[in-house]
This record gives C-alpha cells, structure tokens and sequence, in this order.
C-alpha cells in the first residue's frame, strides 16, 4: 500500500490525538546580516547583523511539529534557569505548545546560535554544559501523571542527559498499552529496545552496524537490529535518498519528495512528529511513513526549523 492510497487523517481526528514528546528542549538563535568585507584580523567574513530571530529547537520542534499537523501535543523537558530558558518557555506559550517544564539551576539550557550572511548558514555556535546528573529525575513523576492522558509517547533523544532513563521510561509507555517512537543518538541502540519504532538518519544508523555496501546489505543489517531491538519498525532518513522502512513485512523504500533542498535543519524532527501525530491519530506505521516522507520534502525546503500544516500534507 502506497501513501497515495491512503488518506490523511481528518483534522477532527488529529485533533482527538494526544501525544506526549519527551526529551531535550533546545533554542535555537539566527543572526542575520549582510556580509561586505573580510577582517583585517584574520581571513574571515565581517557580518554586519541586522536581524536576530529565535525558535524552538530539539523536543521543543518536534513538539511544535506534532502540533502544527492538528495533534493535541504535550512537551515534558527540563531548561536551565537562564534567559533562554525564560526564553523557550515564552516561545512555547506563543506557539500554543502545552508544556511541563522543570527548571535544573546546574543546567545551561541548550542554545544553537546560527550566523547567516548571504542567504547561508556561516556560522553554528553551541551553548550547552554537561551536567553531572539525570537532569529528568525529577521529571518522573509528571511522566507516570502524563502517560495515561496520551494516546503514544515521543522520546526526543539529543543526547544532552535528559533520557538517561529512556528504558524505564519505554517499559512503562509499553506497560500502559501506548505506542513510543523514539528519535535515537549515540551508538547504544540496545537503551530503546522495546519501542514501537526507531528513527536513526543514515550517519546514526552506521554507526550502529556499520557501512553497508549495497540495499541488500543495508535490509540485512537493519532488520537483523530491529529484531535485536524487538522493535516494530525501523525507520531510515537518508537525505537525498529519502527514507527507508524495515519492518516485519520487509522494507518500504521512498525516494526524496524534496523539490529543492535549501536547509535540512530540523528534518528529522518533522519526520518523526508526523508519525506520532498519524500513528496517534490510529494509522498504521507502514501508512504514516509516506505522509512523513512528504512533510521531510516540505519542511527542507525551507530556512530553519519549521513545521508542515495538514492542508500541505493533505495537497
């Protein structure tokens, strides 16, 4: 079955979809200016900043994502106790995005400051510490409270210490009959087993099995981990090659939808957001991946983070 052959979800059934996106909030920073000369300092460009914009980043897009389509969202994090902490938690309010959000003093909430000059990205400086210390420890309890008003868990893993307990926190989705999907990091695939799905881009992937020489081997390496996993799904974004699903009836292969490529920021974010919002909405994984396929081609056609409505998914 092909995406074509099955229809969106309507918005009143998206909007009866409940799904709870757990993991790293992130803010994300532009500058942009117009670039006219290099430095007398060393041989670099001069950016003369005129405009500064912010947007949600991390689990904070892909709740912004999962929202955008017309699902009820609820975002459970931690942020610092800083500006751009105040900072995400206005930009979420602005958004609509309903969150639980705990404040850790240790932590230094996640910024990615993006320079652009000319229409292009010159420039990526992060702001983040390591904390010494499960900083969603404290989080659990409101996890326990939150899992029974949503219809399937989205774990957000960035790999900045907020999922440290990813594995207590599947096991409990799972207990409690919910669907999780969990966007993965790191090379220790083994935490997210007994997930609904997985969703590594190509590099993620890799790392996990290693380079692949051909489709043929790539299916091998990928169902024999998703049977390691005892997960139902496995799905690959591939950039330019669009993703690939590896499930129990084999793989489902989809090109790229993307008509330009301009920014792949954020992509896997929508991807996964659109399974969560369909799959919460009562369609089957194999379905949703081509309706996720087609928002990945919509949103990297675009600067920045962004979010794809149901009136793109459903031309």
């Amino acid at each position: 079955m092909t995406g074509m052959q099955v229809t969106l979800p309507s918005p009143d059934r998206l909007a009866q979809a409940r799904v709870l996106v757990v993991g790293d909030a992130m803010l994300d920073r532009y500058w942009f200016g117009s670039v006219e000369r290099i430095s007398p300092e060393a041989p670099v460009p001069v950016v003369r900043v005129s405009r500064e914009e912010s947007r949600l980043g991390g689990a904070a897009n892909v709740a912004m994502n999962v929202k955008a389509l017309g699902a009820a969202c609820t975002l459970l994090s931690v942020v610092g106790d800083d500006d751009a902490g105040r900072s995400l938690r206005e930009l979420l309010r602005q958004q609509g995005v309903a969150a639980v959000l705990g404040t850790d003093v240790q932590l230094q909430t996640v910024v990615k400051l993006r320079v652009i000059g000319r229409a292009q990205q010159l420039l990526r400086i992060d702001f983040e510490n390591k904390p010494d210390h499960e900083v969603l420890q404290l989080m659990l309890a409101d996890y326990e409270r939150l899992l029974p008003q949503h219809d399937l868990v989205l774990l957000s893993d960035y790999g900045k210490g907020g999922l440290t307990h990813v594995g207590q926190m599947i096991e409990q989705a799972r207990a409690a009959g919910k669907a999780v999907l969990v966007d993965p990091k790191g090379i220790d695939f083994s935490r997210y087993a007994g997930a609904t799905a997985i969703t590594p881009n190509r590099s993620e992937l890799a790392q996990v099995v290693g380079t692949w020489t051909d489709e043929a081997d790539l299916a091998e390496r990928s169902q024999a981990l998703r049977r390691r996993l005892g997960v139902a799904g496995l799905l690959v974004t591939r950039s330019e090659e669009g993703i690939s699903l590896f499930d129990g009836s084999g793989q489902l292969r989809l090109p790229t939808e993307a008509r330009e490529v301009f920014d792949v920021t954020g992509a896997g974010d929508t991807v996964i957001a659109t399974l969560a919002a369909l799959m919460a909405a009562g369609m089957p994984l194999r379905d949703a991946a081509p309706f996720a396929n087609r928002a990945a081609g919509i949103v990297v056609s675009r600067f920045g983070t962004a979010a794809v409505s149901h009136a793109e998914l459903s031309t």
